[in-house]
């Protein structure tokens, strides 16, 4: 898609065409692909998978600023001023780079300590090439999620592997309840395994009011 390159996992990198910018959201397992470096990285909260000091390491340059809840940033060893905490339901700006956070949490029996409320974990809404972009990080279908409907978001990227976050099924109500012009899968093939294509393939029958698209990983 446009501007937007899924690295696996839940990690991509975003094009921003307006000043050729290069955003990533929560690094994890780079390898020895052949990227740029970041001007801006999102961390949505601290699990390993989702925050790698190595990965973070690997696109960092000089100029890189961090966007993180505060408990990921007080492990960052680089100066105060490129750093930006935030907490959910805020609006921020950086370097001409309009974002919003939502949060991001479990709810459902069983899972409530796995991504505590308390934590003030996130999602982001980016403002990316004229359109609206949702990473939800890792996340039950929220309360605070169903108020996305009303933004006309084009983009809504959500997790679908279950076990501490949204299974299929429940990525299903919630892309039918969005409404985003485009769904995107993520977080899902490492915890489906040989599974993973299945779930991809009742994602795509089941929601009916907005395209889902299967991304191909960056290499």
């Amino acid at each position: 898609m446009d501007g937007i390159n899924w690295l696996g996992h839940a990690s991509f990198f975003f094009e921003d065409k307006s000043g050729n910018k290069i955003y990533f959201v929560d690094p994890f397992e780079l390898g020895d692909k052949k990227l740029e470096k970041a001007d801006l990285i999102f961390i949505t909260h601290a699990h390993y998978d989702h925050f790698s000091q190595e990965d973070i390491d690997k696109i960092t340059k000089d100029e890189t600023v961090i966007i993180a809840p505060p408990d990921i940033l007080e492990k960052i060893s680089i100066e105060n001023s490129r750093k930006i905490k935030v907490e959910p339901n805020k609006d921020y700006e950086t370097k001409g780079f309009k974002f919003s956070t939502i949060p991001a949490y479990n709810h459902r029996p069983g899972r409530e300590e796995k991504h505590p409320r308390r934590n003030n974990w996130v999602g982001y809404i980016f403002e990316l090439n004229n359109k609206k972009v949702y990473h939800a990080g890792d996340t039950d279908f929220t309360d605070e999620m169903r108020k996305l409907k009303d933004l006309n978001l084009d983009v809504a990227m959500m997790p679908m592997g279950g076990n501490f976050t949204m299974d299929v099924d429940e990525m299903i109500e919630a892309a039918n309840y969005i409404v985003a012009k485009v769904t995107i899968p993520i977080h899902y093939k490492k915890l489906l395994g040989e599974n993973y294509k299945e779930a991809e393939e009742k994602l795509k029958s089941a929601v009916t009011n907005s395209k889902v698209l299967i991304l191909t990983e960056f290499s």
